[in-house]
């Protein structure tokens, strides 16, 4: 039996319907893993768009940076568009 595909609520976005995303960095370039509470609020956020994106990182950089992300880069899909961008005043 097969079910219907569950509604957009339900499902993570698809790369489609969200490209935008960032990668959360260390001081050398490492991807950082976020944990507890950090992890919750911020991994793996994906945006509609570039603007989105801009905006959350505007808003959320304090606290990515006391998580220990000391820079981000921004992507769209799997396409590099900018970075690495310090979170350092």
């Amino acid at each position: 039996m097969n079910l219907p595909e569950p509604p957009p609520i339900f499902r993570q976005p698809t790369p489609t319907e969200r490209p935008w995303w960032w990668r959360l960095e260390d001081a050398s370039g490492g991807e950082v893993k976020l944990s507890g509470a950090a992890a919750d609020e911020h991994a793996g956020q994906r945006f509609a768009s570039q603007a989105d994106a801009e905006s959350w990182i505007g808003e959320s950089w304090p606290d990515l940076k006391e998580a220990g992300v000391a820079q981000v880069t921004l992507f769209e899909v799997d396409r590099e568009v900018y970075g690495p961008m310090s979170l350092s005043a």
